[in-house]
């Protein structure tokens, strides 16, 4: 005769009733991730949540070094030719196996029209592949840091996008859409249960996962909060049980909750202001005829009529470390000493627009995400507030990212704001993407402003595919250079990291701001 207990559980298992309580995360941001398709957007919130879902040859482990991924290994068999042996029986979400011909696709869809990502492929002048498991990648000229480029390039099934008629991109600068942004199918650890854009995304764990998953979340349930009351209030409440970014005013009410604690850290984004240079006239300015900033006294007037020491004490509340670079600590390439920006000084900024032909001024539309980064509708108020002492009027459009990358991207601006964390960790990644020249290849894909020097695609070039570093450093030094002393950028500070969690969660914070629920755990 069997135990009362051996029936009860015979009769759990024969009705399917769970022997566990499924856990779920609960997860908030100040904007969404705008499309499930893992080439449609080059930003860190997007990658970092179809991260989740889709995978890269190449990983990052919780200190952001290289480890294998989809691939176990990869080797230099020539100067410019890569071999990766590919892992074998990993399966996508829908059963279908993860083959040559997927890694073969996916470079392609990701240098094609319409992809966001381009710019990681500009150095590759052909993926082929040698087996089912082992696919080579030529670069154009030797390019010794392609295993850092690739960690962000992301796998699709073939024949999935194929059936489903998602063979390219879905094209956020053209406002086009696919299935791919509302239907995944990856090899990640968390497959798309369910997809209300601006609303909420579910994400329910893949068990056939090919790897470890350092977790116990059955499901998670991702909602997008814009507005910073609502958000602190959903995690006090319970709502939630992770956001971010935590504004910064609510730090310390946030840590003197017992039930809550604050995470913060150093990020690796550096933000920054850009400028339309190549246009004879700027779409939205009160000057007709011409492009002020053709004008590197314009520029540097702009430049200097920001107080960057009030935006980060005042909206920033120190939780941000002033730049004159455009790229910080942590980049590999980053130059200490040439970190020195130009003094705050209004009158000098109204000299130089007098000398420029501006001495009362103009008028001038600024473009402002305000959902995207820490304060950045605040630090958009305060760099019109400081040009406005020297005579620019500006026209604030703050919006949401929904709309606002759609615009920047596509060029329609004059005056905007980014932020940039190189997804190589390296500064080849913000000179080829921020700096230099742009082409239809990829390169200078997110210089949306043109700024343009010969000479720093020149030098970009020769960075590439350098292998002596302190030749490569010398190098990145000389184009950082020239990019400061034409006020290339307006550099303004890197951000520091605030997430807010229960302490009943153990999470890995990384200060590329990327979170992988595979590190998440959530104590009952």
């Amino acid at each position: 005769m069997f135990p009362v207990s051996s029936f009860l559980l015979a009769g759990l298992l024969l009705t399917g009733v769970p022997l566990a309580q499924a856990v779920t995360l609960k997860v908030a941001n100040q904007g969404d991730a705008v499309s499930m398709d893992p080439h449609s957007l080059n930003e860190s919130l997007q990658l970092s949540f179809t991260g989740n879902v889709y995978e890269p040859l190449i990983a990052r482990d919780k200190k952001l070094g290289l480890v294998p991924g989809l691939a176990t290994a990869w080797k230099q068999t020539a100067p410019t030719v890569w071999r990766f042996e590919l892992r074998p029986g990993v399966k996508f979400h829908d059963g279908a196996p993860f083959t040559a011909d997927d890694v073969v696709f996916s470079f392609k869809r990701v240098a094609g029209d319409g992809s966001d990502m381009k710019s990681y492929t500009s150095s590759i002048k052909d993926v082929r592949k040698v087996s089912d498991l082992v696919v080579e990648i030529e670069t154009l000229t030797p390019f010794p840091i392609l295993p850092d480029v690739l960690t962000l390039v992301y796998m699709m099934n073939r024949a999935w996008c194929e059936t489903n008629k998602a063979t390219t991109p879905v094209d956020r600068r053209k406002g086009t859409e696919n299935l791919a942004s509302f239907k995944a199918n990856g090899t990640g650890p968390f497959r798309v249960k369910e997809r209300q854009p601006g609303a909420r995304t579910v994400l329910a764990r893949h068990f056939a996962y090919w790897d470890k998953v350092e977790s116990n979340v059955d499901e998670v349930v991702f909602t997008p909060i814009g507005n910073d009351a609502t958000r602190v209030a959903a995690l006090m409440s319970g709502e939630v049980d992770v956001m971010e970014p935590v504004p910064l005013q609510d730090v310390a009410r946030l840590n003197s909750n017992p039930a809550l604690t604050v995470m913060q850290g150093p990020e690796l984004r550096t933000i920054f202001l850009g400028m339309d240079q190549k246009r004879d006239e700027l779409l939205f300015s009160s000057v007709k005829g011409k492009n002020p900033f053709k004008d590197v006294r314009v520029r540097q007037a702009f430049y200097q009529a920001i107080d960057i020491e009030a935006i980060r004490s005042r909206v920033m509340r120190g939780a941000a470390t002033p730049t004159a670079l455009m790229v910080g600590p942590g980049i590999k390439g980053f130059v200490p000493e040439m970190n020195k920006r130009l003094p705050h000084d209004p009158e000098a900024s109204k000299k130089l627009l007098a000398e420029a032909g501006y001495p009362s001024g103009f008028e001038l539309t600024m473009n402002c995400p305000n959902d995207r980064y820490v304060n950045d509708g605040e630090i958009c108020q305060a760099v019109a507030s400081g040009l406005a002492k020297v005579g620019v009027k500006i026209n604030l459009l703050a919006e949401s990212k929904a709309t606002y990358f759609q615009k920047i991207l596509s060029r329609n601006t004059s005056f905007y704001l980014l932020g940039w964390t190189p997804g190589t960790y390296d500064a080849h990644n913000a000179l080829t993407s921020l700096m230099a020249t742009p082409t239809d290849k990829g390169q200078g894909q997110f210089n949306l402003g043109s700024y343009s020097n010969p000479k720093v695609d020149e030098l970009t070039l020769k960075i590439q595919s350098e292998t002596d570093q302190t030749k490569r450093s010398t190098m990145i030094a000389e184009a950082f250079k020239i990019h400061a002393d034409d006020i290339g950028h307006l550099p303004l500070h890197q951000q520091a990291l605030a997430w807010g969690m229960k302490k009943s969660v153990a999470l890995t914070q990384l200060a590329d701001n990327m979170m992988f629920f595979k590190w998440v755990t959530v104590k009952p």
